[in-house]
């Protein structure tokens, strides 16, 4: 009556894939075209640097992700640890604990605005 495997999602879906793979580099090539025609139009005349290629603006974008943005997650999963790691450590404290934080915290805050 009801063939599981014909709705099976373990299957291997080939144009499934390509179609994300073709989405993919559409968005990395206007990005990259992005780039290119924003350093082309601006830098070269403001501060004098040669203009770049699609290839050199590909590879400027894929370097700033390499730097700034992570590899893989992005960098968002150790934000969210530590955001626990505080609240773990904060419910743990004693009424006594706290009143001492915060105190240490407003001394910090009130000897920056100096």
């Amino acid at each position: 009556m009801f063939n599981k495997d014909k709705f099976s999602s373990n299957k291997f879906k080939p144009f499934k894939v390509l179609f994300f793979v073709t989405i993919f580099l559409a968005f990395a090539s206007a990005a990259s075209f992005v780039v290119m025609f924003l350093w082309n139009a601006i830098l070269p005349d403001v501060v004098g640097v040669k203009p770049l290629s699609f290839w050199q603006a590909a590879g400027l974008l894929l370097l700033a992700k390499i730097l700034f943005g992570g590899i893989g997650s992005g960098g968002k999963h150790w934000k969210n640890k530590r955001k626990g790691d505080w609240k773990n450590k904060w419910m743990s404290m004693n009424d006594e604990e706290r009143h001492e934080m915060k105190a240490r915290w407003k001394e910090r805050c009130n000897s920056k605005k100096r």
